[in-house]
């Protein structure tokens, strides 16, 4: 067993946040001391070691929570989906750094990049935001495999398809603000929405994998993850919730 202080010492985390993370259920110690000090045990440095590696690339504590917590949650998994992540990100960074590059030395000797060389590094930088901001918990949820996939899918998209979806985007966006100014989740904006969305799911996934379960599946995570709902709160308040009841309703027709 290992006293806080060695925990603290080890992973360099301080006592105050060792202490955070147990109330808030995210690291329970394992024992207690007669004293009443917090032991924690080898599978609770096991455990620790899955929350700081999902820190490190970006999920709040509560998506962390979820995660570990799961009933079908495999730490081989986990620990396969990190390393993908991580080759992912490194190649990310190759050919970003690459693109820099290319684009100073052609500032430098004044040359002109290719509109088609600007487009793929925009892909490149949309596909890696993307990726720091959700690919640990997608990558948890669907594995790693799905998620690869998907991201080759959008750096074989051309410029027409990206602004194709762009411009879908927007259009969900209005409606869904719209709609929930009406407040009716059956109307027919709402169900137009609701069918927006998937289009745009579509987009986005790889080709086949779409079923209602799953479109289903991602529009509770909306409720549940605190990112996707200030996303939506941000196009009208009580968006989430509007989206969800709407699609309950569109769904239940597939």
């Amino acid at each position: 067993m290992y006293t806080i202080g060695q925990v603290a010492k080890m992973t360099g985390l301080t006592h105050k946040t060792l202490r955070y993370y147990d109330s808030i259920g995210l690291l329970t110690p394992s024992d207690y001391s007669d004293a009443g000090y917090r032991l924690y045990a080898q599978a609770d440095l096991d455990r620790l070691q899955q929350i700081l590696l999902y820190r490190e690339m970006g999920l709040s504590l509560d998506a962390i929570k979820q995660i570990i917590y799961a009933p079908d949650f495999d730490v081989k998994r986990a620990l396969s989906d990190h390393l993908a992540y991580l080759d992912k990100e490194r190649q990310r960074l190759d050919t970003l750094i690459h693109m820099v590059n290319k684009t100073l030395i052609a500032e430098k000797e004044g040359l002109t990049m290719s509109n088609e060389e600007k487009f793929e590094a925009m892909k490149e930088t949309v596909i890696r935001e993307n990726e720091n901001q959700y690919g640990v918990e997608i990558r948890a949820k669907y594995g790693g495999d799905i998620v690869d996939a998907s991201e080759d899918k959008l750096r074989d998209a051309d410029e027409a398809s990206w602004q194709s979806i762009e411009e879908l985007n927007d259009q969900l966006n209005s409606k869904l603000a719209e709609a929930v100014a009406l407040g009716d989740p059956s109307s027919d904006l709402a169900q137009e929405v609701c069918d927006l969305h998937r289009q745009w799911l579509t987009f986005y996934w790889p080709d086949g994998m779409y079923d209602a379960s799953k479109h289903a599946a991602i529009v509770d995570m909306y409720q549940t993850d605190d990112r996707f709902k200030a996303y939506y709160e941000k196009i009208a308040p009580g968006a989430t919730d509007f989206l969800h009841r709407a699609m309950t309703i569109y769904l239940a027709g597939k």
